[in-house]
């Protein structure tokens, strides 16, 4: 616990890459409740916005759905302005009473931008394209930092790469990885 409050780690993995025009986002398929795995296979990245953003999201299924759809929502009402329809969301999120109980994060890319956002309001732009949430995220953020810096791979291979590596340590992500790319 820090200063702040509890410190909630989400039991999954969900990393993004943009670089050179293009993103990649992807996540484990791993559910559980508690110590037991519910669920191998499923979806926690999205296409939204006419295909042009990818989201991912990252703990309590029903809230973090509920703040997906509320996102989509924003990026049609932005006509698909990333960085207008991330902030918008914070600020729904950090004032609205139901919104501020939903325990998520979000991560959404374009091709050019990637922003994590959570529901203290915070929108945060990583310096080097790459983020990651979710319990395994430290470990695949650590990964993906080296193979963008060191290698040539795609942000595709990068973002898969990387989701391997946190599968390996982390003993909420699994193997079964999904990845979306614009």
């Amino acid at each position: 616990m820090d200063a702040a409050g509890p410190v909630t780690v989400y039991r999954t993995t969900v990393v993004a890459v943009v670089r050179d025009g293009k993103a990649a986002m992807g996540a484990d398929g791993q559910v559980t409740f508690g110590t037991t795995i519910l669920k191998q296979q499923a979806r926690k990245v999205r296409r939204l916005y006419h295909d042009r953003i990818l989201a991912g999201f990252s703990g309590a299924t029903a809230d973090a759905l509920t703040l997906l759809q509320r996102f989509e929502e924003k990026l049609e009402s932005t006509r698909g302005n990333l960085l207008r329809s991330a902030i918008e969301l914070a600020k729904e999120w950090r004032t609205d009473r139901y919104l501020r109980h939903l325990e998520a994060l979000l991560l959404v890319a374009d091709t050019t931008q990637l922003l994590l956002v959570s529901g203290t309001g915070d929108v945060v732009e990583p310096d080097d394209a790459v983020a990651a949430i979710g319990s395994g995220g430290g470990f695949a953020l650590a990964a993906a930092r080296a193979l963008l810096q060191h290698t040539q791979l795609s942000v595709r291979r990068i973002v898969e790469e990387s989701l391997r590596i946190a599968s390996g340590i982390c003993i909420y992500t699994n193997d079964v990885i999904t990845v979306e790319e614009l």
